[in-house]
């Protein structure tokens, strides 16, 4: 994105938070499953939002904000070794065994590892593998903020500003806005006080 462009927004619910998707551990907030179209559609720079919804008990509560500061593939995420943090481990941490690098390419097929996404015993989940394979791309940020179950309302002007609402309505996520609207949105994100891994998973 040229350093002048407006960033796009895209905001969903999460009726899940585990720290799996996003998973905001290890300094680094990166969503390398689920919502297949963020992941294709978000470019570096782009706002991504993240907000609870009634299965949580978090209803226009905010999740997570993340700036995309990194955009890979798949396999540049699994062969990244600034990333091997990132892979599945169920022996030491339970942040680590909510680990999000789980695909990679094994002789021309598709690996999905031991993890939150794979069935019991470590079988594959063809459902979840089609979805998440849905774009091969992995978004990630050093900029950041994750509430988690400490997730903070959405303030009252990024509700009603040019007609538009942070909040996304329905199931599916919301990025399209008026230009007025991403450029409040970029200051107040830009002016948040804290960054980082704020709050425990909801799920948790």
């Amino acid at each position: 994105m040229p350093m002048n462009a407006m960033p796009r927004i895209y905001s969903y619910k999460l009726s899940r938070d585990f720290g799996f998707a996003p998973n905001p551990f290890h300094g680094v907030c990166t969503l390398a499953t689920c919502k297949p179209q963020i992941r294709e559609g978000a470019q570096v720079g782009d706002l991504v939002f993240g907000f609870g919804s009634k299965a949580l008990n978090l209803e226009e509560r905010m999740i997570f904000a993340m700036r995309v500061t990194e955009k890979l593939s798949f396999q540049q995420y699994w062969d990244d070794p600034r990333f091997s943090v990132k892979k599945v481990s169920f022996s030491s941490s339970k942040a680590a065994a909510f680990g999000d690098n789980i695909y990679h390419l094994d002789r021309g097929q598709w690996i999905q590892e031991d993890s939150h996404h794979s069935l019991e015993g470590g079988e594959l989940n063809k459902a979840n593998l089609d979805r998440d394979l849905g774009s091969e791309n992995v978004l990630v940020s050093n900029d950041f903020v994750y509430w988690g179950a400490g997730a903070v309302p959405i303030p009252d002007h990024l509700r009603v500003l040019d007609g538009d609402d942070l909040y996304p309505n329905g199931r599916f996520f919301r990025s399209r806005h008026s230009e007025i609207f991403r450029s409040e949105v970029a200051r107040w994100f830009a002016n948040l006080p804290e960054r980082g891994n704020l709050g425990r998973p909801t799920c948790w």
